[in-house]
C-alpha cells in the first residue's frame, strides 16, 4: 500500500482521509486489497483463490486464520466459547488485515454484523458483496458440515432463508455487488477481477 506516515496524532482533524496508527498518521494513497463479503455458499473462497492467483495476490480466508490461531474449528469455538468470542476474534483480525496490502480476503458471512468491519476494510480495500439467493446457498451448502449457525436447526433451508433475510440489507448496503447465484466459479472470479481493476 502506498502511504506516508508521520508522528502527529492531530493530523486527521484536518485530513479526514488520514488513518491513525498508534501515534502515527498514515495517509492512504490507494487501495491494495480485495475483500469478499457475502453469505455462506456465495463462492467467496473458491472464486477468491482463483482471483488471488490471477492478480498475483495472497489469498486469506479469515475463518481459517481464526481456526489456526485458536486451535479450534469455528464450530468448536461457537460451542465452547460462544459467538461473542468469535466475533471479537473476527473484529481484531479485520483491523490487522486492513493494515496490510496485496491480499484477496474472504471474510466470514457475519462480518457485516459489525459496521466497523466494513468501514475498516473500505479504507484500504475494494470491498465486494458476493450475493447469493437462499435456494442456491442451500444447494451449495447442504452437504457441508462445521457451519455452526446452521447445525442447530433441523430445517437448514429455513434457517438459511431466515439468516439471509436478517442480513440482506447489510449485504446490499455494500456499493459493489456481484450476484453469484447463476455464475460458475470461473465467471465469478473473472467478474471480481474486473471490479477490482476498475476500482483500485
Amino acid at each position: 500500500m502506498m502511504r506516508s506516515c508521520q508522528a502527529d496524532r492531530f493530523t486527521n482533524l484536518f485530513y479526514p482521509d488520514a488513518l491513525l496508527v498508534g501515534s502515527r498518521t498514515c495517509y492512504i494513497g490507494n487501495v491494495n486489497n480485495l475483500v469478499l463479503v457475502g453469505f455462506m455458499g456465495s463462492g467467496k473462497t473458491d472464486a477468491g483463490k482463483i482471483a488471488a492467483k490471477r492478480l498475483g495476490m495472497t489469498f486469506v480466508d479469515m475463518d481459517a486464520v481464526i481456526e489456526t490461531r485458536t486451535g479450534q474449528s469455528i464450530a468448536q469455538i461457537f460451542e465452547s466459547k460462544g459467538e461473542p468470542f468469535f466475533r471479537a476474534q473476527e473484529r481484531a483480525l479485520v483491523r490487522e488485515l486492513a493494515e496490510n496490502s496485496g491480499q484477496v480476503i474472504a471474510a466470514g458471512g457475519g462480518i457485516v454484523l459489525d459496521a466497523g468491519n466494513v468501514r475498516d476494510f473500505e479504507r484500504t480495500s475494494v470491498v465486494v458483496c458476493c450475493w447469493v439467493d437462499a435456494g442456491v446457498a442451500y444447494e451449495r451448502t447442504k452437504h457441508t458440515k462445521h457451519r455452526p449457525l446452521l447445525e442447530a436447526d433441523a430445517d437448514r433451508r429455513a434457517r438459511i432463508e431466515t439468516l439471509l433475510r436478517e442480513r440482506e440489507s447489510l449485504y446490499k448496503a455494500i456499493r459493489l455487488r456481484v450476484d453469484t447465484s447463476a455464475m460458475s466459479v470461473e465467471q465469478q472470479a473473472n467478474e471480481l477481477i474486473r471490479i477490482y481493476r476498475a476500482n483500485s
